[in-house]
């Protein structure tokens, strides 16, 4: 019998050396650094520094290491058998290697589309279906112990089994469908035929086997774009922990300045009918700061947890808080700064006459890229294209021959944290301890023994506390009663029940079973707007905004997903769980979920901005929105070309999605010029004159001088600085992020000279706004010039806002060839963080790109085959294929493909064309 063992907390993710700060000036390539950039590091490490100087003997045996290379490329012409088809499929591949897939019927076509996927990206998805079962340590040893521990706390795979049960027959036999034409590539295929990183895997751990893949694979994936796309989990901690170290709950609520409606239209500009509201609700509608009268810090925002009972809890908060962000963001939407774009215009404003819908989902860069374009079509109800992800059927984002679709994040909260009073296996709930629901399961470590977890469960959630023997130990030094006093002063608990201290529970909407599988397949199929709800109404994880437009010239806007309703409080602080009130108490209806046919202005656009104003609407969603940079950018350049006598055309929507224009910088800049500066640091200055507030990579916007780039990266490094001197009362791990709310924070302060924010704490000196801001351009000038020369007008953004793209396991071994081999980059990008081309960077840890717009496409209604696309990287995730990054150029210059739909068009553009019989 194996020995079980306690989970190791730090392991071998401390072996490696982090990123030098060097690597920020754009000389080498940069690494993901600081705590905002965290995705997949351990992982990628642990695998690529194990393995990386084998790899490097394998490549260089002669002949050997070609043919590993070369044997896992997908076969793109001539014929195959494949068994469980009906009927032969074809599939046309472009230059470019995306396939359209032609079968007879759809158990064809999605077993055609497991076939095509798995031989493309079959590692990226046996990586993914370990990540979501919290078996990561089966393939890459002990140093993935904490991430397993997490999500198997958290339950993903258990979730998706219980969803198979809750979806619909049809969706279980398409489902079983794709993964039988994913087996079928696999029976075919050895490993190291299947992959180059099998071949090294193997090396390293002779004893793993690929399994074969389980149609319910393909439903646990939807929990890590469900938790990747959670919503203000993050800031409902980060403000519990600014409290617990110090800061009024006044300092706290500046940093998170209510949505200027007043400035950024939502994306419902008129009222909704009057509604009945929900059993419950009325509890929920504008509750922003409501029970926190006093700036004493007694209290919390949304009357829940007092402020000593969170100064108590800040440790296992900040260790929870800690260990989630190291768990892999797979989709990465979490970061600061980013989201997605998405609008559609009515065909009255179109040069087409018809609707022109456009989307590009911001998320973290990553080898491969995170979608795989692709066309399914059969003599049946399916006949679609659009982006896909890897492991799971169907189309994610796209059109079919009717309607045409695109996403952004909702953001809505649907995610609380519980501080829950524990002691031993039972917690408190109204001054009852009721027993904890606890159950044990093995984790399997690559060339290690076995480990038993033990998962604890309250009525509101896991126990996220409980995941590491580390935590637990945290949890139970606070010996403190729920409000907040001294143990001694409540009653004398159970000597043999244990110390009483606190745990942090998550309440979720994606650990309830849902049917998100079931609105996938109906939204690929739907031919109107009142199937499109249909499809919507399934679609209740992650919640989403979701755009519309169909042949019929119609276009629309739909919130889907599961919102709770609470009880009390507003789920921006932690709730305690020790009070029953605080429970969720159930749903929104979908039917008064924010929705909008047809509106008057004739266009909608979202970029996870607020939904609606709350004046016009009785429910809560949340009050963590983006503040609308974005989006206000957007309908402000439809609306300029409209007013203006002119339609909007393919081209123009193409532009619109590259625009670089700095949100921030009409209000920052004439402050900045304001205030005297003499010699190089004037000269610097005088780039912001004239400045048009775009930000180019190089000289595109100016050919002759390169002017912009050179303001842009003056602008933006000055930006940096004055968040650093004009924020450095906050806790090292709680700096300024790239996220809008801090440009909002920044407006409001400037009209405030004199505010205690602008003082400089290491000096005896009270310093006020112009102080600060004349010392951040002081110190951006000089760093600058170190970086880039003494000649201001030299400077370009690009020089220092680069994307280096990394190979999700073997790019960051620390090994140069491989680290050449498997990555690209870095190279210099236009835009930043709140821009529509959103290519975010983190202030607080240097200027390199850390999220992207994974993904532009651009619908024509009135000619699909006028319609377009791009990706980051390139269809292919074997690393040597030459379709790996052969779209990253044209991506990063804002070009596009054509996105073809007639079938004659598409056979006699491709390249290459393969055949699948029974």
């Amino acid at each position: 019998m194996p020995e079980d063992r306690e989970i190791p907390v730090q392991q071998a993710r401390d072996t490696l050396p982090e990123p030098e700060e060097a690597r920020e000036s754009g000389d080498a390539p940069p690494r993901p650094g600081g705590r905002r950039s965290r995705p997949r590091r351990r992982l990628r490490r642990a695998l690529a520094w194990s393995l990386g100087v084998v790899l490097v003997l394998v490549l260089a045996a002669a002949g050997g290491g070609v043919w590993a290379v070369r044997t896992a490329f997908p076969q793109y012409g001539g014929q195959l058998h494949l068994a469980g088809l009906s009927a032969p499929v074809t599939v046309y591949y472009d230059a470019h290697a995306i396939p359209q897939v032609y079968a007879a019927n759809a158990a064809d076509l999605f077993t055609a589309q497991g076939y095509v996927q798995a031989q493309e990206r079959f590692w990226e998805m046996d990586f993914r279906r370990h990540l979501t079962s919290g078996r990561l340590a089966e393939m890459f040893g002990s140093s993935q112990l904490e991430t397993d521990a997490y999500l198997r706390t958290m339950g993903w795979r258990r979730v998706a089994e219980q969803e198979w049960n809750l979806v619909s027959p049809q969706t279980r036999t398409y489902l079983r469908d794709y993964a039988n034409g994913v087996n079928a590539y696999l029976r075919t295929h050895g490993a190291s035929a299947i992959s180059l990183e099998y071949s090294v895997l193997k090396l390293s751990d002779p004893g793993y086997r690929i399994a074969p893949w389980d149609p319910i694979d393909s439903l646990a994936w939807l929990k890590a774009l469900a938790w990747d796309l959670r919503g203000n989990m993050s800031d409902e901690i980060e403000r519990a922990s600014l409290l617990a170290a110090g800061l009024s709950r006044n300092q706290v609520e500046q940093l998170y300045p209510e949505y200027p409606y007043d400035q950024h239209s939502p994306i419902v500009t008129t009222p909704t009918p009057a509604t009945k509201t929900a059993a419950g609700t009325a509890s929920n509608a504008g509750t922003t700061g409501s029970g926190a009268a006093a700036d004493d810090g007694t209290t919390t925002g949304g009357g829940s947890v007092p402020a000593g009972t969170l100064a108590a809890a800040a440790p296992v908060l900040a260790d929870v808080d800690q260990a989630v962000r190291q768990l892999p963001d797979l989709v990465g939407d979490d970061l600061p700064g980013i989201g997605s774009n998405s609008w559609v215009i009515s065909g009255a404003h179109t040069t087409t006459g018809k609707p022109i819908l456009a989307n590009d989902p911001h998320l973290e860069p990553s080898m491969p890229g995170i979608w795989y374009q692709m066309g399914l079509h059969c003599t049946c109800e399916y006949n679609v294209e659009g982006f896909t992800f890897s492991g799971v059927p169907g189309v994610v984002i796209g059109h079919n021959s009717r309607i045409a679709w695109g996403f952004t994040n909702l953001d809505p909260d649907v995610s609380d944290l519980y501080l829950e009073k524990v002691r031993g296996n039972q917690y408190e709930v109204d001054g009852q301890w009721r027993d904890l629901q606890i159950r044990r399961e093995t984790i399997k470590v690559a060339g290690g023994k076995p480990v038993t977890l033990t998962i604890r469960t309250t009525d509101n959630g896991p126990l996220l506390s409980d995941a590491s023997a580390e935590l637990r130990a945290i949890g139970v030094k606070p010996d403190v009663d729920p409000s907040g006093a001294p143990a001694s002063s409540a009653a004398t608990p159970d000597p043999d029940a244990g110390a009483t201290g606190y745990a942090v529970a998550l309440r979720w909407t994606a650990l309830e079973p849902g049917r998100t599988m079931d609105a996938l397949f109906t939204l690929d199929k739907a031919a109107n707007w009142d199937q499109f709800r249909d499809a919507a109404k399934m679609f209740e994880v992650p919640a989403q905004n979701l755009v519309y437009a169909d042949v019929d010239g119609n276009i629309g806007y739909q919130s889907p997903g599961k919102i709770p309703v609470r009880g009390k409080g507003d789920g921006r602080w932690p709730a305690p769980g020790w009070d029953s009130s605080y429970d969720w108490t159930g749903y929104l209806p979908f039917d008064e979920l924010p929705s909008e046919f047809n509106p008057p202005q004739g266009f909608i656009a979202t970029a996870n901005q607020a939904v609606i104003n709350p004046a016009d609407y009785p429910h809560f969603l949340t009050d963590d929105w983006t503040d609308g940079y974005r989006s206000q950018r957007i309908m402000d350049m439809i609306s300029s070309t409209i007013s203006s006598g002119s339609d909007v055309s393919v081209a123009d929507v193409q532009r619109m999605q590259f625009d670089n224009r700095n949100g921030l910088a009409p209000a920052l800049v004439p402050a900045l010029l304001a205030v005297p500066q003499r010699g190089a640091a004037a000269r610097a200055q005088g780039l912001l004159r004239g400045w048009d507030f775009q930000e180019p990579a190089d000289g595109d916007s100016d050919s002759v001088t390169g002017r912009d780039s050179a303001a842009a990266a003056y602008f933006n490094v000055v930006w940096r600085q004055l968040l650093a001197k004009t924020f450095d009362e906050l806790p090292a791990d709680r700096k300024p992020d790239g996220s809008d709310r801090w440009w909002l924070v920044m407006t409001n302060l400037l009209s405030q000279p004199d505010s205690p924010w602008w003082d400089d704490k290491s000096t005896p000196k009270v310093e006020t706004r112009d102080d600060i801001l004349a010392s951040a351009m002081t110190a951006a000038t000089g760093e600058l010039t170190k970086r880039l020369g003494s000649d201001p007008t030299s400077w370009r953004w690009g020089a220092i806002h680069t994307l280096y793209v990394q190979n999700q396991s073997l790019g960051t071994s620390g090994i140069g060839p491989i680290e050449w081999l498997f990555n690209y980059g870095p190279v210099g990008v236009s835009g930043g963080s709140n821009i529509v081309n959103a290519t975010g960077w983190d202030p607080s840890v240097g200027y390199q790109v850390n999220a992207v717009p994974s993904m532009r496409m651009i619908v024509d209604m009135s000619n699909l085959d006028s319609s377009r696309w791009i990706q980051l990287t390139g269809e292919s995730g074997h690393a040597f294929s030459p379709h790996y990054h052969d779209q990253l150029d044209l991506w990063r210059t804002g070009k596009t493909l054509p996105m073809r739909w007639d079938k004659a068009g598409i056979a006699s553009s491709s390249m290459d064309s393969l055949t699948l019989k029974p």
